[in-house]
């Protein structure tokens, strides 16, 4: 199973969740960078139907895959600024 795990961060004068090196839009609050990715987080837990996924490999080489569309990933948010103030610019 794929685990993502999102970070609450500050991030251009504000807030931020962040997946990796890759930021959410700023939100002017902590709790409101919070709700977002709790949304975000929701949605990403919703089951699809089953479909074959065609995609190509890093040779080039083109591939195919089942997915049952219940395979959602485990996610985690870590939020370790809570609190904190974003800083100052």
């Amino acid at each position: 199973m794929v685990k993502i795990v999102y970070e609450i961060v500050p991030h251009d004068g504000g807030w931020a969740y962040r997946l990796g090196t890759v930021y959410s839009e700023s939100f002017a609050t902590h709790d409101q960078a919070l709700e977002a990715v709790r949304i975000v987080v929701a949605e990403q837990q919703v089951g699809d139907e089953p479909v074959t996924i065609s995609f190509q490999d890093e040779t080039g080489r083109w591939l195919e895959e089942y997915s049952d569309g219940g395979d959602r990933p485990e996610i985690e948010v870590v939020d370790s600024y809570i609190t904190q103030s974003p800083p100052q610019l």
